[in-house]
């Protein structure tokens, strides 16, 4: 089925246009180039500011000028995951998709409904002729997944609206009135390069099958991490015999949990008790996450050796100071019932050529207990030796329940689906904290469509639930207050 004969036609239109346009982070100038042709096209207004946001104002549709100006918002770029075995360049191709009953998917790579369905949506509402709306302003922010450097470039003053209206979250019963902050913990060090002994067998150790994710929404589901997993094994091959670690490659974007990682090692003394002893654990770790992880694999097979390798000194100190870092939840909310409020996402792990990099991202919607963590984590890679740095620092977005825009969508929500909305503060970071800082008086919420798996392979988004949070924009629009 062809993706654009989907309903809302408008809205699966312009996602498919969006989608065959590479847009990674930090390299979205052909996508802002996109979005600027898209809004000339219509003769709208669009400008883009000094880092590159696209802002497009629309008026307001007859009989309703003196609404409240509402801001649109989604971001541009999106997170860029593909399977090992899948041949695609991000920055040259388009997202393949294809219909899967009622979701869409795409062809063993992210399929950038986050956050191309906000984007969609924005660009059918500033299309349509037929739509009611109060005056508009859309803005299409760059760089959300890997620092939300375009959010906080903005500039105060440049936007009009009162209202904004963040098109972010993954579930449809959910109304998000607040998000937590993050920051990025990176550690790097050297080591000593020595040659692998005369005589020692090489081998490759592979962790892969795991389902990834997204590193805020998905943290509490008890998912395997392929860079703890990965360490945990030769942490304990290291303890039978003489492992000699050639390098490690493990995980990828900082917000999204690692699926697969390889490492390379060779073996000399006790070398089929080691062997033993790493393939028991593998059973061990199999049955530890199989409700999670049903289709996890770890394989040990015989590799050419490099030649080069880590000496033991440094080899136990990276060891043990990725043992010690803390990954997933580390406090539920004491303020909300159910809510992550602190965790760690061990991202990724990188030791080649006498060179050690160790990627973390931390989250939390209390300050000071994000700041606590990345101490935590700063220490033990201290104690290592590592120089830490820290990072692409946003704060969280903290939740008003007296919220005036609330009230207008709870009681729409109720209207148009006969049941109460989930008001929820999301674990993900969004936005809305950052442009918060800017524009302090304005009132602010965020929802979408159903999106499951985002910053994996696996992410689909379901075709029934666009259509519900369509119908749900067009109706919050149409009862935007005076202002």
């Amino acid at each position: 089925m062809d993706i654009q004969s989907l309903q809302p036609n408008p809205v699966w239109k312009y996602f498919a246009q969006l989608n065959a346009v590479p847009r990674p982070s930090k390299k979205e100038e052909r996508v802002i180039a996109f979005m600027m042709d898209f809004g000339r096209s219509l003769g709208l207004e669009t400008f883009k500011d000094r880092v590159g946001n696209v802002i497009i104002r629309k008026p307001a549709t007859k009989g309703m000028e003196d609404r409240k100006t509402v801001v649109l918002q989604s971001h541009l770029d999106m997170v860029h995951q593909k399977n090992n075995t899948t041949d695609f360049n991000f920055e040259e191709q388009g997202i393949e998709m294809y219909v899967d009953g009622d979701w869409v998917r795409a062809r063993g790579t992210t399929l950038g409904a986050d956050n191309g369905m906000g984007v969609a949506a924005i660009m059918a509402v500033l299309a349509s002729e037929e739509i009611p709306h109060p005056p508009l302003e859309a803005l299409f922010t760059i760089d959300e997944e890997t620092g939300m450097t375009g959010a906080k470039g903005l500039e105060s003053g440049l936007l009009q609206g009162s209202i904004l209206l963040n098109l972010d979250t993954e579930e449809d019963d959910e109304i998000d009135i607040g998000c937590a902050g993050g920051i990025d913990v990176t550690a790097t060090g050297t080591y000593q390069q020595k040659r692998v002994p005369k005589g020692a067998r090489a081998y490759r150790l592979e962790v892969k099958g795991l389902q990834g994710g997204h590193s805020g929404m998905d943290i509490h589901r008890g998912l395997g991490n392929a860079n703890k997993i990965m360490n945990r094994l030769l942490y304990a091959g290291s303890k039978v015999g003489d492992l000699f670690l050639i390098g490690i490659d493990g995980g990828g974007l900082r917000n999204a949990i690692p699926r697969e990682s390889n490492a390379y090692f060779a073996l000399s003394n006790r070398e089929q008790d080691v062997l033993m002893a790493m393939k028991e654990l593998i059973g061990e770790i199999r049955k530890e996450l199989a409700p999670t992880e049903p289709e996890l694999q770890i394989n040990i097979s015989e590799y050419e050796n490099s030649g080069m390798m880590m000496g033991e000194e440094d080899r136990d100190k990276l060891l043990r100071a990725v043992y010690g870092v803390h990954n997933g939840v580390f406090a539920m909310s004491r303020a909300i019932d159910g809510l992550v409020e602190t965790s760690n996402n061990l991202a990724r792990v990188e030791v080649q050529d006498g060179r050690i990099k160790i990627a973390c991202l931390t989250r939390s919607s209390v300050e000071s207990a994000k700041m606590d963590l990345a101490g935590g984590l700063t220490s033990v890679f201290a104690l290592a030796g590592y120089e830490v740095t820290l990072s692409g620092d946003y704060p969280g977005w903290t939740p008003d329940p007296d919220s005036e825009i609330l009230k207008v969508l709870r009681a729409q929500y109720r209207l148009l689906f006969e049941e109460e909305p989930r008001v929820v503060s999301c674990h993900a970071g969004l936005e809305c904290g950052i442009l918060g800082s800017h524009y302090p008086g304005m009132d602010m919420i965020s929802f979408g469509p159903n999106i499951k798996g985002a910053h994996s392979p696996d992410e689909r988004v379901q075709i029934s639930s666009v259509q519900k949070f369509w119908t749900f924009l067009q109706k919050i629009l149409l009862e935007i207050p005076g202002a």
